[in-house]
């Protein structure tokens, strides 16, 4: 995948059965699923891949516990279903997890029980392991930093893992090498039409400042958090469709709530879920659930939500983390539909929504990582019937995502022509020179944050080390890119003011 090919592909293919703006899950996920249907596609995106909420989840595939605790069956079926798809689809970026509930009254151990194994027979055949309670004594052997005070025992359950942002990169690489072209650092500008309908979109290249028009069949609006800004582009009118909500992760050495089994605190204060789970050898602590009045690319933990996670994983843990045990924070904001008499953000529904405007364009938000691949699906479906393209099934359901080995080969073979690659770039994790050339000449790495963060997971898992990898990546970028010494710099700089944002001080 390269984006100087894609350009030029761009210039030479000017007209399009489906445009979609947005590169994040939903996004990737609609152009994988247009181009295996035989439909010219292109996506563009107006910062990296995965630059927002798709790269700052819990890394979990999952049901989702609370929306059966709320009643929303259809979203749990529907969730556990595309669980199995992700999960065979992507065997290199997903694995099945191990959770605990502890639970500290008969009732809760009877309530939680009832309610697990509810969720495990409602994915029938595609369960992933069965629900069983535990004895204080087995709870505590599952996890070890577990406070035993109080403790009546656990509800064993098993959900789905995976890395958001490789899976997004995946996607993308996918979509590409069937024929789609995908474009990061591209922005949607407006919208051409003819007769009130939406026949083309307008861009421009963020990093050149080069404009360009395509002609569109049929336009997808995936762009999550941003969806109304993308909406008022087609109609000025004043659009309220999405309300974000901010959902932070706290990231800890596995040394502090050590074993290999996640923990579910099935009710925090606000009434939401609280995960400790292990991933990349760290622990993700999370996550809140704050509204936010309006969406930016890069928000930013808010004081009480550093206080309420700290809290809340601390009332079942021994340890007593710190915040001077936090290695990196993070913040993303989810995209929840408007819902009238909610109270909060808490209460909205996972549910995704898809709206179609006079104009033809198509919107697609909500919804959860889990169930991306349905999303998209229904976003294309909808597209083609709007359009009046001829209607081909989707594919999607039974489709590999990304080639493991192929890109293993490459960077070994990388390595073999030259040892120094074999180097990391950090002495404390496992990511290696020629990983980062191989993310520039095949994943569209244009900065050393597009590297840091989302090609490597290094800026979630260790700001630190991240901010004292960045001169190494920006130096093998520059020279791969062919970029001067002032670019250099400036990329350093860039990152580590970036980077700042995810420590806490």
């Amino acid at each position: 995948m390269s984006r100087a090919t894609s350009l030029q592909q761009l210039t030479a293919s000017s007209s399009f059965d489906i445009v979609i703006i947005g590169g994040g899950a939903t996004g990737l996920g609609c152009a994988l699923d247009a181009v295996l249907r035989g439909y010219t596609t292109l996506l563009i995106e107006q910062y990296d891949f995965a630059k927002g909420t798709s790269s700052r989840s819990t890394k979990l595939v999952h049901g989702g516990v609370r929306y059966l605790q709320q009643g929303n069956i259809k979203l749990v079926r529907e969730a556990l279903r595309e669980r199995a798809f992700l999960l065979r689809n992507a065997p290199h970026l997903t694995s099945v997890q191990p959770f605990v509930v502890p639970v500290f009254s008969w009732w809760e151990k009877l309530y939680y029980g009832v309610g697990l194994n509810i969720y495990d027979l409602l994915a029938g055949k595609l369960s992933l392991g069965r629900t069983r309670v535990l004895s204080k004594k087995e709870t505590i052997a599952y996890l070890p930093a577990i406070n035993p005070a109080k403790l009546a025992g656990g509800i064993l359950y098993f959900d789905g893992q995976f890395d958001d942002s490789r899976l997004c990169t995946d996607l993308a690489v996918t979509a590409a090498k069937q024929g789609a072209i995908i474009i990061n650092y591209c922005k949607a500008t407006g919208f051409c039409k003819k007769d009130g309908k939406i026949t083309g979109v307008n861009g421009v290249d963020t990093l050149t400042g080069k404009e360009f028009t395509v002609t569109a069949k049929a336009v997808i609006n995936a762009t999550g958090v941003f969806t109304d800004a993308v909406m008022q582009m087609d109609d000025a009118a004043k659009h309220d469709l999405v309300t974000p909500s901010q959902g932070i992760h706290l990231v800890v050495n596995a040394s502090l709530f050590p074993g290999t089994t996640a923990m579910m605190i099935p009710k925090t204060d606000d009434g939401r879920v609280l995960f400790a789970v292990p991933w990349h050898h760290k622990m993700v602590l999370g996550t809140t659930d704050t509204p936010i009045a309006t969406a930016i690319i890069e928000p930013k933990p808010l004081e009480e939500e550093i206080d309420f996670i700290l809290k809340h994983i601390n009332r079942y843990g021994t340890a007593h983390i710190q915040r001077s045990d936090v290695k990196s924070v993070y913040a993303g904001l989810r995209p929840l539909v408007k819902t009238s008499g909610a109270k909060g953000t808490a209460l909205l529904s996972r549910d995704h929504t898809l709206v179609i405007a006079a104009s033809g364009l198509v919107t697609i938000t909500g919804g959860k990582w889990t169930t991306y691949r349905k999303m998209a699906e229904d976003a294309v479906s909808n597209a083609l019937f709007v359009s009046k393209q001829a209607k081909r099934a989707c594919s999607t359901g039974k489709f590999t995502i990304g080639n493991p080995t192929e890109r293993a080969g490459m960077i070994a073979g990388m390595i073999q022509l030259d040892a120094s690659l074999a180097e990391p770039i950090h002495g404390g994790y496992p990511y290696q020179k020629a990983e980062i050339l191989y993310a520039v000449r095949y994943e569209m790495a244009l900065t050393a944050e597009d590297i840091l963060a989302r090609r490597t997971r290094l800026l979630f898992l260790d700001a630190r080390a991240a901010i004292a990898s960045a001169p190494i990546v920006a130096a093998m970028m520059a020279t791969e890119l062919g970029k001067d010494l002032e670019w250099e710099e400036a990329q350093v700089t860039t990152f580590i003011n970036l980077a700042q944002q995810y420590l806490l001080t």
